[in-house]
């Protein structure tokens, strides 16, 4: 795992929904709430989407950029963003070389089968570029308001 509370964030660049390819150092100067989620279109990543999409504009009057990542295709991000309207970028981390560097890429046990996966989690960057919060292991009911209110307390 390579990061840390309190240290600079290694840049890394993934491909997005919108086409292009998105550097973590685009966004330089703005607070980054980068949450990994393991899969687009399932109950618990839909309501995670949509919570952050229902408080987009809090974040964005706290100077907060939302990425969400997942190993899922670009063109998969695409069809999740259409379907319920979210405003923010999605990352295809398909070989989750980024869910390795933040250490979320786990093995996972479900109706007795073991398989590698993302660890529903999220991570603040501050605008310096370094990581100010993680939460790990994430359920989903009032994650958004939390992590919104950490940037509020401390980030402003």
């Amino acid at each position: 795992m390579t990061v840390e509370k309190g240290k600079q964030v290694t840049d890394f660049t993934l491909p997005a929904n919108n086409g292009e390819s998105v550097s973590l150092s685009e966004y330089k100067g703005k607070n980054v709430v980068l949450y990994f989620y393991p899969k687009d279109m399932t109950p618990g990543c839909t309501t995670e989407a949509c919570d952050f999409r229902d408080h987009h504009e809090s974040f964005a009057d706290l100077d907060a950029v939302i990425l969400g990542v997942s190993p899922d295709p670009v063109e998969s991000h695409e069809k999740f963003i259409d379907k319920h309207d979210l405003p923010f970028l999605l990352l295809a981390d398909e070989n989750h070389e980024v869910a390795e560097q933040f250490g979320v890429w786990k093995l996972k046990k479900n109706f007795g089968k073991e398989y590698y996966g993302i660890e529903r989690s999220t991570f603040i960057i501050d605008k310096e570029g370094n990581l100010s919060e993680e939460y790990r292991k994430v359920k989903v009911d009032g994650h958004v308001e939390a992590a919104l209110e950490y940037i509020r307390e401390n980030l402003q």
